[in-house]
């Protein structure tokens, strides 16, 4: 009887202990929209490829992003929202990437400057075959472009995907 007391109280006592860890910072803004508008800018954040059919493969579509703060910002993470969707950042003639979707496989920072006014391009490639015959049907899918401290950018895109 002791050791099963011992035993609830010391189990109580390490949840506790790990609820205190995971507690949020007291110095981070508990509303997520506080977080800092981004300075990237996109003249076209959405696109729709209509229908499309699985038997031609991949489509992909490049949007283009720009830093309209007055200062070089950092685009640290660019990453989507399915795995049937990659993105590449085309940056001075080079192509980093491609980047996919968190928990399948690592996805790497990016960690490239872009200046003031200076544009960059993301390519999107959607893989309409990624979902086997289940992924017929209308599909929407989001390529979120990170720079420390911001709210991602998003750039969307859209199909009706068929056999």
């Amino acid at each position: 009887m002791k050791n099963t007391i011992i035993y609830v109280l010391s189990t109580v006592a390490v949840i506790g202990g790990l609820v205190w860890i995971a507690r949020p910072d007291k110095g981070a803004p508990t509303d997520p929209t506080a977080a800092v508008i981004s300075t990237l800018a996109a003249p076209e954040n959405q696109y729709d490829f209509g229908t499309i059919s699985m038997a031609n493969g991949k489509v992909s579509k490049i949007f283009t992003v720009s830093n309209s703060s007055a200062e070089p910002v950092t685009l640290e993470k660019i990453y989507t929202s399915c795995m049937c969707t990659e993105a590449s950042l085309i940056l001075n003639g080079q192509k980093f990437g491609p980047y996919g979707m968190p928990g399948h496989g690592l996805v790497p920072k990016v960690n490239r400057a872009l200046n003031a006014g200076q544009t960059a391009e993301i390519e999107v490639v959607f893989d309409p075959n990624a979902h086997g015959p289940a992924g017929v049907g209308p599909i929407e899918r989001i390529v979120f472009v990170e720079e420390k401290g911001r709210q991602p950018l998003e750039l969307e895109i859209k199909a009706m995907v068929t056999p």
